[in-house]
């Protein structure tokens, strides 16, 4: 019973996780407009993200344009594009390999020995996936906390930190928990399957000396008579 819930939470967790990935992946809130000093434009936001850059003004609506090019975008979102396409791929693959290493599925039989690899590849791929979108996140974090307090840079290109970031490391924290939650989960099954397989052969080996021991005594009084 308690495998059973805790391969649900890693699986939940992984979820949640893989969803913030998808979610992180088309936010346009990568880079927002920075309000500095006198040089406030309180009627404008610009959101820059991987696909699109958005202008939101007061009483219009937010108008989005998808990049004509990908050298149109900076080096870390070009990069950061790349990367985070990958974290999709892998922690949608890690999440679709979990489920069929699940307890109550019957993707694969009742060998819990080749759902417990499963689960292993799943929990691996998951922290994968995590440290995959870690590296993207904290590279446009870096980049836009360095440019803003680089006094070389103009005042009007200097950007904050966007919302999506900040899901982006919660997401991969998710994902590096369940693939954490899945791989500490098989650790302990094969110790226990171990130790169960190891009992019985101790208790075997000690039940054929104690007959051996019994035979050459029956032996011993049978000699004297």
């Amino acid at each position: 019973m308690a495998s059973g819930v805790l391969q649900i939470v890693g699986l939940v967790v992984g979820g949640i996780g893989l969803a913030g990935t998808f979610a992180v992946t088309g936010m346009p809130q990568w880079r927002v407009t920075a309000f500095i000093e006198n040089n406030i434009i309180v009627f404008e936001t610009i959101w820059e993200g991987l696909w699109m850059h958005c202008i939101r003004q007061a009483n219009i609506r937010m108008q989005c344009k998808v990049y004509d090019s990908l050298l149109a975008l900076s080096p870390d979102l070009q990069a950061s594009r790349g990367l985070m396409c990958s974290a999709s791929a892998l922690s949608f693959l890690a999440f679709m390999i979990a489920i069929m290493g699940m307890k109550c599925t019957q993707c694969t039989g009742n060998n819990e020995r080749i759902k417990g690899h499963i689960l292993l590849a799943a929990g691996v791929l998951f922290i994968l996936s995590g440290i995959v979108v870690f590296i993207p996140v904290c590279w446009v974090a870096n980049t836009i906390i360095r440019d803003f307090y680089n006094p070389v840079v103009n005042v009007a290109q200097k950007r904050e930190l966007g919302e999506a970031l900040y899901i982006g490391w919660v997401s991969a924290f998710c994902l590096i928990a369940g693939g954490a939650i899945f791989c500490c989960f098989c650790r302990c099954n094969e110790k226990t399957r171990n130790y169960r397989f190891s009992a019985p052969s101790h208790h075997t080996s000690y039940k054929t000396h104690h007959m051996q021991r019994k035979t050459e005594s029956s032996y011993s009084k049978s000699q004297y008579v």
